[in-house]
């Protein structure tokens, strides 16, 4: 396997913002200590990336579409010690409808059109979590039923959110 990441540095993180509006340029810095950190540094990183990108476990942003194909480089990748966390996030990810939510109770409403970027962001999100359901298969059939576990659950969530229409 090669090198982990070698892409993210084509993603414009500095002009995209996370799940809580902030700017997503420590985006690659978080990915890189998953990758390449010791297991403490790894797991506080998928924390804080969490935080970052799926804001309270359901509210994604801007910068989560693009970063989905990296969380799953990396829960793919055998030298990363957090597997199950990234497995775990990658699940809330999918599951989000906030977005999706507001708009359909403001339907017929003024700020209804406020919803559209944020419905967009999330569409593409749980579509960036579908596009990489041959990982999380690879990973539920692990003999690692520390891998195996959450990569069902997360096959289980993808059944029941498919992507958005």
């Amino acid at each position: 396997m090669g090198s982990p990441l070698t892409k993210v540095s084509g993603v414009r993180w500095g002009e995209l913002r996370d799940a809580t509006g902030a700017g997503a340029g420590g985006v690659p810095s978080l990915l890189s200590r998953i990758a390449h950190g010791d297991e403490d540094t790894a797991r506080t990183a998928v924390e804080e990336l969490g935080d970052a990108l799926c804001a309270l476990g359901f509210v994604v942003g801007e910068a989560t579409a693009p970063a989905v194909p990296f969380l799953l480089e990396l829960a793919g990748s055998p030298q990363v010690a957090c597997t199950a966390e990234l497995l775990e996030l990658l699940e809330s990810i999918c599951r989000t409808e906030q977005w999706h939510s507001a708009a359909a109770s403001a339907r017929n409403r003024a700020h209804a059109a406020d919803h559209r970027r944020q419905t967009g962001w999330e569409a593409a999100a749980r579509a960036a979590v579908h596009a990489g359901r041959s990982v999380v298969e690879g990973l539920a059939s692990s003999v690692r039923p520390e891998e195996a576990a959450p990569a069902r659950k997360l096959l289980r969530a993808m059944d029941e959110s498919p992507p958005f229409r």
